[in-house]
C-alpha cells in the first residue's frame, strides 16, 4: 500500500524535532501532577478519618478525563490551523499542487500527521487512567467509548482547523477563526438552550401565576436540546456522566435545561452525537479540498454570459 507522501514527510519531520517529545512530556506531565494530587488527597483523608473512600479514584479517572479532553480539544486546533496557510506563507503549496498529488492527499496526509500526534498524547495518557482500574468501577467498556469520544473530537477540531487553514491565506487568522467557530459551537449551543429554557419559565409564570413553582420545574428548552448534539463538550459531559453513576442521558441533561421525553436520541445520545461530529469533519474536509482545488469549473451562467458578448466558448468533447 502506498503511504501518503504529506503524511510520511510531517511524520518524519515531527518524530525528529525535540518538540514532539516536549509536547508528550508536558502533555502527561500535567496529567500526572493532576493524578498525584488527587491521590494525596486521597491519603492525606485516610490519615485523618481512617475511612477510605473509593469514589474518590472515580474521581480521578473523571477529573483526569476532563483535563485530558480539554487540552486535547485546544491542541488540535493549534496543530492544524497553521497546516495548509504555513505552506502558502513559505510559498510551497503551489509546488506541491504540481505534482501528482490530489488536493485530498495534501490535505489528508495534514489531518492524518497532526492526528497521528494527538494519538499519541492519548495513548501515552491511558496509564493515568489505569490507576483506577485498581480499585474498579470502570470497566473496559468505558475506555474504549472514552477513545472514541476522543478520536470524534480530535477529528472535528482538527478538520475544522484545517479547513480555515485551506480558506484563509494567514495562519493566523486561520487560527482566530478555527478557536472562534469552535467557542461558537460549544458555548453557542448550551446559550441558545438556557435562553430558550428562561423564555419557557418566563411565559409559564405568566401563564399559571398561581402555580409558579410546580409548573416552572415542567418548562425545558424544548426542541434546542437537540443542538447540543452537534457540541462536543455536551457529549463527553453525557459520556462521562454515565460513567460515573448516572447511566440515563435525561438525568444529565434535564438537571441543566428541563425535562425532556424519553426517545431514541435520548437513549443513545453519545453515539449519535459522536456520528454527527464524524460528518460535521467529512463536510470540513471536502470545503477544506475544494479550497485547494487550482481546477475550478466555470458554472453555465458564466459560459452563457461569454456567448452573449460574443466569445467563443468550446463545447463539451470538442477539440482544441
Amino acid at each position: 500500500m502506498k503511504m501518503n507522501p504529506v503524511y510520511k514527510r510531517e511524520t518524519t519531520v515531527s518524530s525528529r524535532s525535540f518538540r514532539l517529545a516536549l509536547i508528550i512530556m508536558v502533555f502527561n506531565g500535567i496529567l500526572a501532577l493532576v493524578a498525584l494530587l488527587n491521590m494525596y488527597s486521597v491519603v492525606a483523608r485516610v490519615k485523618i478519618t481512617a475511612e477510605i473512600q473509593y469514589s474518590s479514584f472515580l474521581n480521578l479517572y473523571v477529573f483526569v478525563s476532563v483535563v485530558e479532553f480539554v487540552m486535547l480539544m485546544f491542541i488540535m486546533p493549534a496543530l492544524t490551523a497553521g497546516s495548509i496557510s504555513g505552506e502558502r506563507e513559505r510559498q510551497t503549496l503551489d509546488l506541491m499542487l504540481t505534482t501528482t498529488m490530489k488536493p485530498s492527499d495534501i490535505i489528508l496526509g495534514k489531518l492524518s500527521a497532526s492526528f497521528s500526534t494527538m494519538f499519541i498524547l492519548i495513548v501515552s495518557s491511558f496509564p493515568l487512567l489505569a490507576v483506577s482500574f485498581v480499585y474498579g468501577g470502570i470497566t473496559f467498556y468505558d475506555v474504549c467509548l472514552l477513545l472514541l469520544c476522543y478520536v470524534a473530537v480530535a477529528l472535528l477540531t482538527g478538520s475544522m482547523g484545517i479547513c480555515f487553514s485551506a480558506i484563509f491565506k494567514r495562519s493566523t487568522i486561520a487560527t482566530v477563526m478555527t478557536y472562534g467557530i469552535l467557542i461558537l459551537i460549544a458555548a453557542g449551543t448550551y446559550a441558545i438552550n438556557v435562553f430558550a429554557l428562561s423564555i419557557a419559565r418566563m411565559n409559564m409564570n405568566n401563564t399559571y401565576i398561581s402555580s409558579v413553582g410546580s409548573m416552572t420545574e415542567q418548562a425545558n428548552s424544548g426542541g434546542f436540546l437537540y443542538l447540543l448534539l452537534f457540541n462536543p463538550v455536551a457529549t463527553f459531559y453525557v459520556m462521562i456522566n454515565g460513567q460515573a453513576g448516572d447511566n440515563q442521558v435525561t438525568g444529565g441533561l434535564n438537571r441543566w435545561f428541563g425535562p425532556h421525553p424519553d426517545n431514541f436520541i435520548m437513549n443513545y445520545w453519545v453515539v449519535i452525537s459522536i456520528v454527527i461530529q464524524l460528518a460535521l469533519s467529512a463536510i470540513f474536509l471536502l470545503i477544506a479540498i475544494r479550497a485547494i482545488n487550482p481546477v475550478k469549473k466555470k458554472p453555465v451562467k458564466q459560459q452563457k454570459e461569454k456567448r452573449k458578448v460574443g466569445v467563443s466558448v468550446p463545447a463539451a468533447g470538442s477539440q482544441l
